[in-house]
């Protein structure tokens, strides 16, 4: 069954994919090798949920490209760690990407950049446009992200909302636009209605917990899908 809840707007939000929603959207996917890069999002911190798979998102998207994958083999890899900085990412983690040799990539960083006292988004930029580059270059379709505008969390003081919410969608545009030079798909969290969600949300107000995972799966796979494979049904 799939969970909803009314998101802002009164659309209802699927936090997961309906069922036999991902068999269609992933009819014909050609992608074998799934690789991961990027911060404590892309390792998948987050709290236990009730009712939704104790994992993070990119977890759930390896196992449904595998299920899409049928007899043939699949590998991921997940090199996400926490507390990284983009420039940090891109030295100790797009090598062993590129070693690996994917035909699908995720690469989410910037998240701790532009939590520090000081955000400079033009290096942080550089470095995100950095291994977009390289794993397209290396044969890899390239999946960005915009992350959750997380500025009207309860957790976050009033007088940072906007400065956050103005680093969230500077680093957002600038991602986005990294992903269109490339031919890369982005995947905008940072506009989408389910940030104003608090229920995808965990104490820390930053991260999501495991309601928050599977939607974050859930829409990345139906971005995915639409921009590489076609409309379905």
């Amino acid at each position: 069954m799939t969970t909803t809840h009314m998101s802002r707007g009164a659309e209802p939000l699927a936090y997961r994919l309906a069922a036999g929603e991902e068999a269609a959207l992933l009819a014909g996917a050609p992608w074998r090798r799934f690789a991961v890069i990027g911060d404590s999002i892309a390792e998948g911190i987050g709290e236990a949920t009730e009712g939704f798979p104790d994992q993070g998102w990119a977890d759930s998207v390896a196992q449904a490209l595998e299920r899409a994958s049928g007899e043939q083999a699949f590998a991921y890899l997940n090199l996400g760690k926490r507390d990284l900085r983009a420039a940090a990412i891109r030295e100790t983690q797009l090598g062993g990407a590129l070693e690996f040799r994917p035909d699908l990539a995720a690469v989410l960083a910037g998240g701790n950049d532009l939590l520090r006292s000081r955000f400079e988004p033009e290096p942080v930029a550089a470095d995100i446009d950095a291994m977009v580059a390289a794993l397209r270059a290396g044969g890899a379709d390239v999946v960005t992200f915009g992350l959750y505008d997380c500025s009207g969390s309860p957790y976050i003081p009033d007088e940072l909302r906007g400065p956050l919410r103005d680093r969230l969608h500077r680093l957002n545009d600038l991602t986005a636009a990294i992903a269109g030079r490339h031919g890369a798909v982005h995947v905008d969290f940072t506009n989408h209605a389910a940030s104003a969600d608090p229920s995808l949300y965990g104490s820390d107000g930053l991260h999501g917990n495991r309601r928050g995972h599977a939607f974050t799966a859930a829409h990345t796979l139906r971005t995915l899908a639409a921009a590489r494979l076609g409309p379905t049904g």
